[in-house]
């Protein structure tokens, strides 16, 4: 067990009252039954605060992933057959073909998403490739992202209340406010997202969870040389989009941020593949899955040589729809119109998986049970939402 530098403290107090009242001169004194009392209740003390310096550094810690809008088709099979030699979606077929085409779909995918599938796939689990039985699917009725989100913050969709992606107060608790609200996690929780519309999906004034999100930039009094680059570079370079700001700055605000603050709980939300995929430029498209694979590789190797977090960190991916796939441009859309956009994937690896790879036996799997889960593993309740995904174990 390693000694953290307050429990130090508290030991190097306990030896020295310890040294004095134990001094032979003292068991002459007729105070001795009372010093002998007060080294007692400084054991007592000294294992109190030491029990409790455990469980505030031990307890779980979660790293929650989004992939806006990534198909389940290229997750486990690469770059898809019908749209890297279509021409009207890939402006160079030769040059994308040279980096993300191979002649099967296991080393597609391989070549798309290496960290997944040469690390995750061994670590953890990988859920959704319904070629093999396992499936995903969206409980809401609308198949797009403020909806999708909100199912899988809160547990539970809302098809009354969350049906547009307007910049409108989420009137329900995502799991991010219900830790954020527990004494034992409070400001200890934060959330960084590519879209303008995350404040509004976490609902950033009445949780008082940080969000940066869209084109803030990092704030606060402390900031590391690093945030006040980032904050540089964003202001000086232009966006494809007028809401969503290019990943590596979400990314690398997230990375700072845990490297500094150390939140128990971080929210990261990826968003170029959607907009690419809207614009119908699958070259980008494949791209931003790549770049989006090698930030979540950045973020374990952070994770694995951090004290704070490694071994103590579970790792939980997911996205918030799917897309078309027949008629073939409805690749670029989703929607509840839109055949196949509900059908999503999850994976998860870290504290509490156990790694058991691509998941190839016939389960039904809900986004809406994310939630739950997340909440199992800070020992809250969040109401209303889905059952627990009983493969992510709480093992404080």
């Amino acid at each position: 067990m390693l000694i953290k530098t307050e429990e130090c403290k508290h030991l190097i107090l306990l030896i020295l009252i310890t040294d004095i009242l134990m001094d032979e001169n003292l068991k002459n004194n007729t105070n001795y039954l009372f010093n002998m009392r007060l080294i007692f209740t400084s054991f007592f003390l000294f294992f109190f605060f030491l029990s409790n310096a455990q469980i505030n550094s031990d307890h779980s810690k979660v790293i929650l992933i989004t992939l806006d809008g990534l198909r389940w088709q290229e997750l486990f099979s690469g770059a898809d057959p019908q749209l890297i030699n279509n021409k009207k979606y890939v402006d160079d077929t030769t040059a994308l073909k040279e980096l993300f085409w191979k002649s099967t779909a296991k080393k597609r995918r391989e070549t798309l998403m290496p960290f997944v599938w040469n690390i995750v796939a061994k670590k953890g689990q990988i859920h959704g490739n319904r070629t093999l039985g396992s499936t995903m699917n969206l409980t809401n009725a609308y198949w797009f992202s403020y909806p999708g989100y909100n199912e899988i913050l809160t547990g539970k969709s809302d098809d009354e209340r969350i049906n547009s992606n307007s910049k409108k107060p989420n009137p329900n608790k995502t799991i991010l406010e219900v830790v954020n609200t527990d004494s034992r996690y409070k400001g200890k929780v934060a959330a960084f997202g590519s879209w303008d519309v995350f404040p509004y999906i976490i609902n950033e004034s009445r949780s008082k969870v940080p969000v940066n999100a869209g084109f803030e930039e990092a704030k606060g009094e402390n900031l590391s040389s690093n945030e006040h680059y980032l904050n540089k570079l964003q202001k000086a370079t232009p966006s494809p989009w007028n809401s969503v700001r290019l990943d590596v700055f979400t990314h690398h605000y997230a990375l700072e941020y845990l490297k500094n603050n150390q939140p128990d709980f971080i929210y990261i939300a990826y968003g170029e593949t959607d907009d690419f995929a809207h614009h119908g430029d699958y070259d980008a498209y494949l791209k931003a899955a790549h770049r989006t694979d090698s930030f979540i590789k950045e973020l374990w190797e952070f994770v694995e040589n951090n004290p704070y977090y490694k071994d103590n960190t579970t790792f939980i991916i997911t996205t918030d729809h799917g897309r078309g796939t027949e008629p073939i441009d409805t690749w670029r859309s989703h929607g509840r119109s839109v055949n196949g956009a509900d059908e999503v994937w999850l994976m998860t690896f870290g504290k509490g998986v156990k790694p058991l790879g691509e998941i190839a036996i016939k389960r039904q799997l809900y986004t809406n049970q994310i939630a739950a889960s997340i909440a199992k593993l800070f020992h809250v309740d969040i109401e209303n939402a889905g059952d627990e995904l009983d493969f992510i174990l709480n093992e404080d």
